[in-house]
């Protein structure tokens, strides 16, 4: 890699979530606030919500980094579960085994385990991230979970994060009560262009940079015009570029090198992005009974559940995830973007150790639809090529690791829109 070139000590760039790398915005640091807010209140009950990639994942590691020891954390990252899912999930970061017991039963557990800590002076938090595939009856849940009180106080506080769909369901009728238990709520937005040039020297600076200026002062306005100022975004662009300048064996990444990376990853500008459609939920349902679509995040071994659109887009496409074992998913791509990586707040999870967190991306539209890597280690390969980005064409299959993806447009379905199974596999978990 390009470390010893550029005499730094580790890769300024990646996209895992590390707090020592983050960088305070105006707009991040309010958010900082406000989670630090649920521990001063004894009435705690905080909504973040933020675009893909706008830094909502690192900002909560970063706050729970830094809290007391008196402070005892359960933190929810799978998110499409059933209430009683849920409420195992949270016993179990609390340290019980609660997996036999009946609903009542783990509801007076963790009454009283939050009624022992607050006799005992020890704040409990929850936080949930992803909090937007919660289905209205664990958002129920949530709800009946802030209200648990001693005489004089609230003894749980509360952090949900999610993207901007969470927002939507809590104005919903349906979760009136829900809203108004909610302290403080806000929205994460994207970098100001000179919050992201700041941004990228500052990365620099926590790497190694030691004060040099890496990156030519006339490159910032190409990377906020390509980016606009998503975080994770001027990760790949700047570390595609700073490859380039080393390939070249340039000390300074310029213009020459921001374009060939540009060329590489074949991104349009930011404002010409495809924006994913508005999501629109059925708020009567279990998350057991939703209908499995592209728009939320779920494992491809079928735990995961998604929310059904009222009026969904036109399938353009389907997807099916197999491996030389056997057909894993098969799944409706409509106009919009599907991510997917190792852990649950991608469209499409794969549990692999040859997956990176955010592994690539599918951007569909009516006409096509394009795959991109998002700077993940192993790559994305096609007829055993790695590539970059990749307008893909019917009967495609890409390659992550040990699992595959089989591109299948829509007018190569059957005409109630199945896909064969794959010659010699067994469907494990078909998300119709």
């Amino acid at each position: 890699m390009y470390l010893d070139h550029f005499k730094l000590r580790e890769l300024p760039f990646r996209l895992s979530p590390d707090p020592e790398f983050l960088y305070l915005s105006k707009n991040h640091a309010r958010a900082k606030a406000y989670m630090e807010s649920t521990i001063w209140f004894t009435d705690g009950f905080v909504v973040i919500t933020g675009e893909v990639g706008s830094g909502k994942t690192t900002l909560i590691e970063t706050f729970l980094k830094e809290l007391d020891s008196d402070v005892v954390i359960a933190q929810v990252n799978q998110t499409q579960m059933s209430a009683l899912e849920f409420l195992q999930s949270v016993l179990v970061q609390f340290g019980f085994q609660p997996f036999k017991m009946r609903k009542a039963e783990l509801l007076a557990t963790l009454n009283q385990f939050l009624v022992e800590q607050y006799a005992a002076n020890r704040k409990v938090l929850l936080v949930v991230d992803e909090a937007q595939n919660l289905s209205p009856r664990v958002l129920e849940e949530v709800r009946m979970l802030s209200g648990i009180e001693t005489t004089k106080d609230k003894v749980l506080r509360i952090i949900l994060a999610g993207q901007p769909e969470l927002n939507q369901k809590l104005d919903a009728p349906e979760l009136v009560q829900l809203a108004q238990r909610v302290r403080l709520r806000f929205h994460l937005t994207a970098l100001s262009r000179e919050e992201m040039e700041s941004y990228v020297k500052h990365r620099l600076e926590v790497a190694g940079a030691a004060g040099r200026e890496l990156f030519a002062p006339e490159t910032y306005d190409l990377i906020y015009r390509y980016t606009g100022g998503t975080p994770r975004l001027v990760n790949t662009l700047c570390d595609t570029a700073m490859m380039a300048s080393y390939s070249s064996d340039r000390e300074h990444v310029g213009l020459e090198d921001l374009q060939a990376a540009l060329d590489e990853l074949q991104w349009v500008e930011f404002s010409h992005r495809p924006k994913p459609p508005p999501a629109v939920f059925s708020l009567d349902t279990d998350s057991d009974d939703l209908h499995d679509a592209v728009g939320s995040p779920g494992r491809v071994n079928g735990a995961g559940r998604q929310a059904r659109s009222r009026a969904p887009l036109p399938v353009v496409a389907r997807l099916v995830v197999f491996t030389d074992e056997a057909e894993l998913a098969n799944i409706e791509l409509r106009p919009g973007r599907l991510v997917v990586g190792r852990t649950p707040d991608n469209d499409l999870q794969i549990d692999s150790r040859f997956v990176s967190r955010h592994h690539c991306q599918l951007i569909s539209t009516p006409e096509l639809t394009i795959i991109e890597d998002l700077n993940s280690t192993n790559g994305i390969f096609l007829h055993q090529k790695r590539v970059r980005r990749h307008v893909l064409v019917d009967g495609d299959i890409i390659e992550l690791g040990t699992h595959r993806l089989r591109y299948v447009e829509a007018r190569s379905m059957s005409a109630d829109g199945h896909v064969d199974t794959l010659p010699g596999a067994q469907a494990t978990a078909v998300f119709e």
